[in-house]
């Protein structure tokens, strides 16, 4: 994660520029525009109402990534970058029957992985990855797969999405994993309009009651792959289609 850049220091005024009111735009450098804030579009109330619901439809909601530990979470998550939960679980059910710990992968070696895992959209690369990251928690992290993102992102093929998965999932900690479905009903409901996955994460994060802190990405994940799809969303069987801002809502079907 990049450290945000401090401000230059401003210097003493000139008698060329005195009497010139500064920018008040925050960030804002000579040549690059000034960072626009993210806001939600809509009421707290409303984004209380939102998450109160998905809490009252589906109170525990899962993952649907097949895990057996900590260790084949992380793997099943970064296997799943551009590949489907239900691919992703038909590759690793025998993975994991036989490789389920760090020392078990890196003993069956790039090449078995492969085998394994050959379905799955960019497997060589992911192959590389997994017995990388492997020998990296045996040599680092004494086997465990550590409890800290920032210490996650050091591993090879683990960004800040899988990062955040795992810190929820396995840890119970309330991060905010913005995949596509995310992405796009941040910016359908009007909860987090941002440009970036960052900016739509930190919003999200700020804004989601606390008591659903731990299951709203969940609820957001789950709601997008099943109802708000991307190109026909479901809308008549939408829980929250009446506090929706999103004004191409699909019809009831006859």
């Amino acid at each position: 994660m990049t450290d945000p850049k401090t401000r230059p220091k401003t210097g003493k005024s000139t008698g060329k520029s005195a009497g010139k009111a500064p920018s008040n735009k925050a960030g804002a450098r000579k040549g690059k525009p000034a960072k626009r804030l993210v806001r939600s579009k809509i009421p707290m109330s409303v984004v209380q109402e939102i998450f109160d619901r998905f809490a009252k439809a589906d109170p525990e909601p899962k993952g649907e990534l097949e895990h057996v530990n900590v260790y084949t979470l992380l793997v099943a998550v970064v296997l799943s970058a551009q590949a489907t939960d239900a691919g992703v679980n038909r590759a690793t059910r025998g993975l994991f029957a036989v490789a389920d710990t760090p020392e078990k992968m890196v003993a069956l070696g790039e090449e078995k992985v492969r085998d394994f895992i050959q379905t799955i959209g960019l497997f060589r690369n992911k192959a590389k990855n997994v017995i990388a990251l492997s020998e990296a928690l045996l040599s680092e992290f004494g086997g465990e797969v550590p409890p800290d993102r920032d210490a996650l992102e050091t591993l090879p093929g683990v960004g800040r999405k899988t990062a955040n998965v795992v810190m929820n999932v396995a840890f119970g900690q309330p991060t905010m994993a913005v995949d596509t479905h995310v992405f796009r009903l941040a910016h359908r409901l009007g909860l987090a309009p941002g440009k970036t996955p960052l900016d739509v994460e930190e919003k999200l994060v700020k804004i989601v009651p606390p008591e659903h802190g731990v299951h709203a990405h969940h609820w957001l994940i789950l709601h997008g792959r099943y109802i708000c799809k991307a190109r026909k969303p479901e809308c008549h069987r939408c829980i929250i289609r009446d506090l929706c801002i999103f004004q191409d809502k699909t019809p009831t079907p006859a």
